[in-house]
């Protein structure tokens, strides 16, 4: 049976150093499965900064977008982060009902295998109301997907300032 963790908040909240903790306290081998694109040099540093936190006990798998291609059966899955998960999904042309619908599924197929998750995610929404249209559609696809994560959630705790606040 499967265990799922949701690790929210803003950034630079302490959301994967959290979700980090949490899955060495739970497996001395646990899986980091990256999801970001990297678009840039600045993005690069970010993501090498990441894993040079990281230590030989970690597997790590980079996967853009099809999660659940990869067995994770008895494992701590570590998947971070849903935010530039669902940012892979853009590029496709669907609406967003469509993409909203394809992450939903891919999260149920992933999650359907008997492992702990630990999702990392990003409450985006929390500011003010963008004047672009692109960011206010991404804003609405990730707070919709944020709110079907945390319905199946066992657990899901909230960063703020580098404290953990279980809220489920």
């Amino acid at each position: 049976m499967s265990r799922i963790v949701l690790i929210t908040g803003g950034q630079r909240s302490g959301k994967s150093e959290q979700a980090e903790a949490l899955a060495l306290s739970l497996s001395a081998h646990p899986v980091y499965m990256a999801t970001a694109h990297v678009w840039d040099d600045e993005f690069r540093k970010r993501v090498e900064k990441h894993q040079q936190r990281r230590g030989a006990q970690w597997t790590n798998i980079e996967e853009e977008r099809w999660l659940s291609r990869h067995d994770m059966t008895g494992r701590v899955v570590l998947v971070d982060c849903i935010t530039l998960w669902l940012t892979n999904f853009l590029t496709d042309g669907q609406t967003t009902e469509q993409i909203l619908q394809d992450a939903k599924d891919e999260f149920d197929r992933l999650t359907a295998q008997d492992a702990t998750f630990i999702f990392v995610t990003n409450e985006i929404g929390s500011g003010g109301v963008s004047e672009n249209a692109l960011q206010r559609r991404f804003t609405d696809l990730q707070g919709w997907m944020n709110q079907y994560v945390a319905s199946r959630a066992d657990e899901v705790i909230l960063m703020v300032s580098g404290i953990a606040v279980k809220i489920k």
